[in-house]
Order: structure tokens, then C-alpha cells, then sequence
């Protein structure tokens, strides 16, 4: 069954879930979503009833404000406690310790940041809360001198964000200081099967536009990102699963492989893919293979077979963030044409409402490998030339 939940479901869910009669969870949330007419139902009780009936249920959640609603209505299962092991980034530092025993990470609360005896924190660090979402309150300090002004932002962030998303998603009250993880950074999306083994339906390299930059702008995939890392992804995503102990378990995992080669996870979101719905429709778009239905249905991607004719393209989501500087509010109209034009292949657009949410939009684009200077643009911009605001 899948969980479906603000703040976005798109067209492409909803025709896999109405098309494929995949069972929807019916809140009252799930009820006002818009979902294609004939997808299938079911009551609250009767989700309850058939987990209870069921060893390790195939559950989706296309966002993490549903996790809320686990914690709960399913406290007799195993799955709230599994959530939390990932979800709570304190407790995934320690449940993969056996694994990085060396790596510093220490958990404080936003009241005592200005406490910390800093100058017993190796650095680089970053920070961040410690049930956290979408690079929200995410901060790297590399030099002493940072530190006050680096908590000052902080604490204005959180004042700003601290009602956009549930609190089982975005936690502004616990923070986690951890060592920088240098590297190439990828994001993947994989499921652990009814026996507990990985399967990998997406790979991503996240680029930044340097290295101080901690946003999302900028995700890509290609035939060479998944071709050189599957094999080495596979088995890492395996070790986190043998420690965890999942069985039919979505997750999307952030990691990075530092200048000696070592895989280091910089977190693991539970119980979904990319957010948004981003990473698995643009999966799709690019390799033809759905990856809410492999997951469903517990099928494994036949890689070689979609990676054909992919030569020399990047795949790549394009993530809108307000960067700007100027409140939504203040911002009267975004030019999206403005910003289509400045690609070769635009694949799909979606626009969200930026005085609701810190974002405008999500843009799939099809770029030429040798062509990257059209996404090294967009990682370079505030996006203050696509916007009008109320003050001139």
C-alpha cells in the first residue's frame, strides 16, 4: 500500500498508482490530493488490519509527513522504530559506528549551540537538525570565526521554517555536529526486498557550484554515473541493511567517496525516494523502467538493457530553491520561460507555490555531457533574474 501526503504527489503517481490499482492509505490528507478517479482505497482500519495480518508490508510513502501517522497507528510493528533508526541522524551515527568508529558526530539541542566549547570540535564540521528535510538548516563551518555568525543564521532560519513541515520531519529543536565528509556526493535510490537484499533503481551525482555550497540545485544521472558506481553502491547500501535489518524497505540515501575511495553516508531517508517525487519519475523518463513498481511488485532493474543508446547524456532534476534572498511573499511573479529557454532539452516543468514553500519549481532536463555549461549556469544563480518583486 502507499501513503500519499502534502506537500506534492505528481500526475506521473497517480496514474501509476490508479493504472496499476496500487491500494492508497485513505486519510483525510490522501483524500484531498486530487488522485485519479478509480484508484483504488482503503480505509485507515483496514490498512491497520492488513499490516497487522502481514510480515513486513510493501509500504511506500511518497513524503515524509506521513511518517507522523506510522509512529502512531502502527506502534505494534517494527516499522516506527526501523523509520527512526534512519530518519533520526544521532541514531544512524550510531547504528553504523561498527562501521566508521572514527567519525565524530555529536548530538546538541538549539538552545545550547551557543554553549558548545568550540574550540574542541575538529573542523571542518557541519550542522544540522537532526531529523532534518531538504538541506533545511544545513550549515558548514570550516574557521572558528564562523561559528557565532553560523548559529545567529541558524536560529533565523529555523524561526522562518519551523512550521512549513511536521515535526517528525523537520526538527529544529535537535541539531547533530558532524565531521565534513569530503567528496563526490550521489544520491541513490534503492529498496531492500523481502529477504533483505538492495536493489538499486537510481543513482545520482549531486554537484555543487563550490565548496562551500550545501544545496540541492543540482542532481544528475547517466549511463557513466550508474555504470561505475552500481556494483560499489549495491554492496554499501547492503551493509547498512544488514545493520538495520529491513525487509521491503524504501530508501533514499545520500553518500559521498572521499579522496581514498571510501563510501561514507551522509544520511538515509526511510520509506521513500527522492522527495517530491523527483528522482523516480525522472528514472523513468530517462530509462523507461518505473521505479514505484519495482519496488511494488519487488522487480530488479536489468541495467545494461536500460543503459542502451544513453551514451554522452545527463539525466538531470534542477531544484528551484529560493536562493533569492527576498521572502516569497515579497515576490510577485517567477519567469519559468525565461528559465526553460536556457536549456536544449527541457524534459518536464513543475511549478510549486513559492509563497507556500522555499521553492519554485523542479525542472527535468536531457543536457549533452559536453553541453554542461547549461547546468553549470543554473548551480552559478541566486535566480534573481528570474524574479519580479513588489519593491522596485
Amino acid at each position: 500500500m502507499f501513503f500519499v501526503d502534502k506537500p506534492y504527489i505528481s500526475d506521473f503517481l497517480k496514474q501509476t498508482l490508479r493504472d496499476n490499482a496500487i491500494p492508497v492509505v485513505g486519510t483525510d490528507i490522501a483524500k484531498n490530493l486530487d488522485l485519479y478517479s478509480g484508484t483504488p482505497m482503503i480505509s485507515e482500519t483496514q490498512a491497520i488490519k492488513r499490516i497487522q495480518e502481514t510480515v513486513n508490508p510493501i509500504i511506500y510513502t511518497t513524503s515524509e509527513n506521513s511518517i507522523g501517522w506510522i509512529s502512531r497507528h502502527l506502534a505494534f510493528s517494527h516499522l516506527p522504530e526501523k523509520i527512526e533508526l534512519f530518519k533520526n541522524k544521532v541514531k544512524f551515527r550510531e547504528l553504523i559506528k561498527p562501521l566508521f568508529p572514527d567519525f565524530y558526530f555529536k548530538a546538541v539541542r538549539v538552545e545550547q549551540l551557543k554553549k558548545i566549547q568550540f574550540d574542541q570540535i575538529p573542523l571542518p564540521i557541519i550542522i544540522k537538525p537532526a531529523v532534518g528535510f531538504f538541506s533545511m538548516g544545513v550549515y558548514k563551518v570550516s574557521h572558528y570565526e564562523e561559528w557565532e555568525s553560523t548559529i545567529d543564521a541558524i536560529i533565523a532560519e529555523t524561526d522562518q521554517i519551523k512550521d512549513l513541515y511536521p515535526e517528525a520531519v523537520l526538527n529544529i529543536h535537535s541539531f547533530i555536529i558532524e565531521q565534513c565528509i569530503n567528496g563526490d556526493e550521489f544520491a541513490v535510490d534503492a529498496y531492500y526486498n523481502s529477504m533483505g537484499e538492495p536493489v538499486i533503481v537510481g543513482i545520482f551525482n549531486h554537484t555543487f557550484s563550490s565548496d562551500t555550497d550545501v544545496s540541492d540545485r543540482v542532481y544528475s544521472s547517466s549511463k557513466k554515473i550508474i555504470e561505475t558506481n552500481l556494483e560499489e553502491f549495491t554492496d554499501f547500501v547492503g551493509k547498512i541493511g544488514r545493520l538495520s535489518g529491513v525487509r521491503n524497505f524504501p530508501i533514499h540515501m545520500e553518500l559521498r567517496r572521499d579522496k581514498d575511495g571510501t563510501l561514507v553516508p551522509i544520511e538515509v531517508n526511510p520509506m521513500r525516494f527522492g522527495g517530491w517525487c523527483t528522482t523516480p519519475d525522472i528514472t523513468c523518463r530517462a530509462y523507461g523502467f518505473n521505479p514505484y513498481l519495482y519496488y511494488y511488485a519487488q522487480k530488479k532493474p536489468d541495467w545494461p538493457e536500460r543503459l542502451k543508446g544513453k551514451d554522452g547524456k545527463l539525466f538531470s532534476i534542477i531544484v528551484l530553491d529560493n536562493s533569492t534572498g527576498i521572502d516569497g511573499q515579497e515576490i510577485t511573479s517567477f519567469d519559468y520561460e525565461k528559465l526553460v529557454s536556457n536549456f536544449e532539452t527541457p524534459m518536464e516543468l513543475r511549478k510549486i507555490n513559492y509563497k507556500t514553500y522555499p521553492v519554485f519549481g523542479f525542472l527535468f532536463a536531457e543536457t549533452r555531457e559536453d553541453n554542461f555549461i547549461e547546468l553549470k549556469h543554473i548551480l552559478d544563480s541566486d535566480l534573481k533574474e528570474y524574479i519580479t518583486t513588489t519593491t522596485v
